[in-house]
């Protein structure tokens, strides 16, 4: 809680929002988490115009179907609005309105966009500059979120295990493998700027901040550069972004044999149910399920223990004859079942 928002009387959205980037940081989410959530702050300071302190429940319940139905919010987005407002209030400002114990956003279930291996080769090659496509073959064959793939430095690549050290979400390290194309494309581009701390510093306009620079590149500089290489390529630019190429990597692997699990590790995901998405997005283990029933079910034709004169016959003499030629003794029928048998014969 803080004493000074509760009293503050500020009204311009720069104070809220800075506000809130602080306390999501301090909370222990990452830049990029921090400013996404902080944003919904800044958005109802700049609707109201006014210190958002003094805001009623009754305003802030018209502010959320504001942004619901007049600027189409997705469900997620939906998510990231209510989180950031029960924050503020909440952890921020020591007010707990009741709406917050209502708000409920409707379960969506969507499938990640994934690129096939060919399609991905085809954009990656039609990448306009060095720089852009080491950075996007990286995030590719190692599965990294962008921020992930931004903040790489010099000590996470470990040339001898073959393995990169990653600092995921939540400050949570892991080790992914590390293809040896990768860690040799790494080093050419590493020799063209030299930089000792970072992988994919800024490098500037000129080119040239590169060796001195401490702050990774601007992923705006290269993001644009990806959709170009898609429309370039002619392969589906209205979905091509970053973390597609990451969706593709999981659904990749999984096609080639590498167990869901492994999968879960290599992408830092908490829980499985993450990765599991990525079942759906490939029926390699449908096909592979269908192989190993058909070799134990048979996949040939029954080698039918009855000829045509067998199944010709009415079951019962069907049943007298397999029994005899199984050298087993007939069963033998009584009542209603025994005299309408007898008369069929």
């Amino acid at each position: 809680m803080s004493n000074e928002a509760k009293t503050s009387k500020s009204v311009d959205p720069k104070y809220w929002f800075n506000l809130a980037v602080e306390h999501f940081m301090i909370e222990g989410k990452s830049d990029r988490s921090s400013e996404t959530y902080a944003r919904e702050i800044k958005h109802i300071a700049k609707y109201y115009k006014k210190p958002l302190n003094t805001l009623t429940e009754d305003e802030i319940r018209k502010f959320i179907i504001y942004r619901k139905n007049e600027c189409n919010l997705s469900v997620s987005s939906m998510k990231i609005l209510y989180c950031g407002l029960k924050f503020l209030y909440r952890d921020i400002l020591g007010i707990d309105f009741y709406i917050f114990e209502n708000m409920k956003v409707q379960t969506e279930f969507r499938l990640p966009d994934v690129l096939t291996v060919n399609e991905v080769a085809k954009v990656l090659n039609h990448l306009s500059t060095f720089h852009a496509y080491s950075f996007f073959r990286t995030v590719y064959t190692c599965g990294l979120r962008v921020s992930e793939a931004l903040n790489l430095q010099v000590y996470d690549i470990d040339g001898t295990r073959m393995v990169i050290k990653v600092n995921g979400k939540g400050s949570k390290e892991r080790y992914i493998p590390l293809p040896p194309a990768t860690y040799e494309l790494l080093r050419l581009y590493w020799n063209t700027h030299k930089n000792p701390k970072l992988i994919f510093p800024a490098l500037g306009r000129d080119l040239k901040k590169g060796p001195v620079s401490t702050t990774p590149m601007v992923l705006s500089s290269v993001q644009k550069t990806l959709k170009d290489a898609a429309r370039s390529a002619k392969v589906r630019p209205d979905i091509v972004r970053p973390h597609v190429l990451r969706h593709s990597y999981a659904t990749h692997l999984l096609e080639a044999g590498v167990s869901i699990r492994a999968i879960q590790k290599y992408l830092g995901h908490a829980d499985l149910k993450s990765t599991m998405i990525y079942l759906h997005l490939t029926n390699i283990q449908e096909n592979d399920s269908i192989a190993i029933i058909n070799s134990i079910m048979g996949d040939r034709p029954l080698m039918i223990p009855f000829d045509d004169h067998d199944i010709a016959l009415p079951i019962s003499q069907q049943a007298a004859n397999r029994c005899r030629k199984l050298g087993r003794p007939p069963k033998k029928q009584t009542g209603k079942r025994a005299k309408k048998n007898a008369g069929e014969q």
